[in-house]
Formats: structure tokens, C-alpha cells, sequence
């Protein structure tokens, strides 16, 4: 049986269209690889890949593109306004077909340890591969972003899994691990305020008291003026992207602001958005397997 790993690269570069090429490249020249999606963001100046492929083929990937990243992304002359700590900056590897959590696993272990032997940027594992609780998630160990780095990896407990106990000097550090499938989705608000998007965030995350699979900030889009909340959902069923929607809409009209729009980031499951058009357009005992037709097709 042929084996399927997703692999999501995200990397520090939304903005040189040539260097976002080259990555494409990159992931496209990698036999048993297939690159289903890629897209860039000016205002986070970040870009996501999504790939699919054997288990070789994407561990190979994922070494050539964290190689390409370190030699034509600077970190010291980045600017963006997401979160970011390395030039790729998170590397997870997702089961999709005849694959196990524990393949993705090993397969984040040794892509991680290559990555620093050919690349020369330290890695920290996370998520389901992580090595000690506080390493699981990725906003802990992103915090102090490239910038604080330096003082971050200097303290014993947060000695990278892989590699020198100090950043790459322009390429920073990585995250690499092994999760389940999640949905970076964002939500635009009728403000230029960015203090309101923070708000509402800290309503809406879970480690704020929010929904229990939601990650969220709040964030500027400079080029059109505009707030937005930019979430990772980690579980599309426990916290449904229609619910997290409501909920925005609800705390932003407490600021008399609206939301203008919403964007998808990379791919989603198709169930994940089936389940918000069940619920907006109030189906009654929809059956998701047989009412959808790709489903008979594809089968």
C-alpha cells in the first residue's frame, strides 16, 4: 500500500516573487512529491506550501527546501507582520493515507536532525514530536521571535533538539513536527484598529478561556488598512470554522465593527468546509458520505 505524508512548510517570504519561485521549484523537483498548493502573503510576508508524497520523497523535500530557505531568506532584513522565528519557519508532516502519527513522528526526527547537518539551521521539535511538554506548542516555542532568540536558546531548557544552542544568523531556528490535519483561517474586520483584532483574539483562543482548537492573534494589513484575526484551528470538528465566524461577529459588534471578509490560507479539509454550509444554509439530516457527490465519484 502506497504510503501518503502531507508536509506544510511555511516560509518568512511573502513579498520577492522570485525567491517564492524558487521554492516552488524546489518542491516540484523531488521525485514521488506532488506540490498541491502554495501562496504568499505581502502584509504577513510569509508564504505556505502544501505537499503531499511517499515517505522518502517528502522527507527529501523538506531538507532541499529548509537548504534553499537558509540561503535566500534574511531574517535580519525581514519585516512582516506574522510571527516568525526562522527563513522556514515551521515544518509539520501530517498522516494522510496508510500512515501513521508515529511514522510522522520519526520522520519529523530524522528530517530535523538533516536539516541542521546540511542546512546549519538548530531545530526544535513540537507538536506530537515534541521532547518535553513545553516544546508541544509551536507559539511557546516561537516566542521572542528571531530577534530574542539568541538569549532564548542560551538558557539550558530551551536547548534546541537539533543543532547549536544558538540561532543560524540569518536563517534562525525551525520547528519541525508531526500533527493532524489544521486549517489556518483568517478574519478581516471593517477597522484600521488593531487593538480591537487583539481583543477579539484573546476572546476567541483557547488558551485564553476561548474555543479549545483555536490559535489566535491579532495582526495589520498594512496594504489595505485593515485588522485582521489570524487563527490555526487544530481541530476542524471540536471548533468548527462556522462557530469560530459567529463568535468574531458577535465580540466585533461590541466595537461596532463588522466582518468584511474571510481568507483560507493553503488547504482544508472538504469536510471542515461542508460543515459550515451545513450550518448556514440549515440543512436537515444532511448526510455528509451520501449527499455529496464527490464523494460517490471518488470513493
Amino acid at each position: 500500500m502506497t504510503k501518503l505524508i502531507e508536509c506544510i512548510p511555511n516560509f518568512s517570504e511573502g513579498q520577492r516573487h522570485e525567491v517564492i519561485e524558487g521554492l516552488a521549484i524546489v518542491a516540484k523537483s523531488v521525485p514521488g512529491v506532488t506540490l498541491l498548493d502554495y501562496s504568499a502573503d505581502a502584509s504577513h510576508n510569509r508564504s505556505v506550501f502544501t505537499l503531499v508524497g511517499d515517505p522518502e520523497g517528502i522527507k527529501t523535500v523538506a531538507v532541499e527546501l529548509a537548504k534553499y530557505a537558509a540561503e535566500y531568506i534574511d531574517l535580519t532584513e525581514h519585516e512582516g507582520e506574522h510571527p516568525r522565528m526562522g527563513a522556514v519557519d515551521v515544518i509539520p508532516f501530517v498522516p494522510v493515507k496508510n500512515a501513521t502519527m508515529e511514522e510522522c513522528i520519526e520522520i519529523a526526527k530524522e528530517v530535523g536532525e538533516r536539516i541542521f547537518a546540511e542546512a546549519g539551521i538548530p531545530v526544535y521539535l513540537y507538536e506530537e514530536a515534541c521532547t518535553k511538554e513545553t516544546r508541544r506548542n509551536l507559539a511557546s516555542v516561537r516566542k521572542g521571535q528571531f530577534e530574542g532568540m539568541a538569549k532564548k536558546m542560551a538558557k539550558a531548557e530551551w536547548a534546541p533538539d537539533f543543532g547549536e544552542p544558538k540561532p543560524h544568523p540569518t536563517a534562525g531556528v525551525v520547528a519541525v513536527g508531526a500533527r493532524m490535519p489544521l486549517i489556518a483561517f483568517n478574519v478581516n474586520l471593517s477597522t484600521s484598529d488593531v487593538e480591537i483584532a487583539g481583543k477579539i483574539a484573546k476572546i476567541i483562543r483557547g488558551s485564553s478561556g476561548g474555543l479549545q482548537y483555536c490559535k489566535a492573534i491579532g495582526i495589520m494589513i498594512e496594504d489595505r488598512d485593515m485588522a485582521q484575526v489570524s487563527m490555526n484551528l487544530t481541530n476542524y470538528e471540536g471548533t468548527p470554522i462556522y462557530r469560530v465566524v459567529e463568535l468574531i461577529k458577535a465580540e466585533a459588534k461590541r466595537y461596532g465593527v463588522t466582518v468584511v471578509g474571510t481568507e483560507l490560507i493553503g488547504l482544508a479539509p472538504a469536510k471542515a468546509l461542508i460543515d459550515s454550509a451545513e450550518y448556514y444554509l440549515q440543512l436537515e439530516d444532511f448526510d455528509y458520505t451520501k449527499q455529496v457527490l464527490e464523494n460517490h465519484l471518488i470513493g
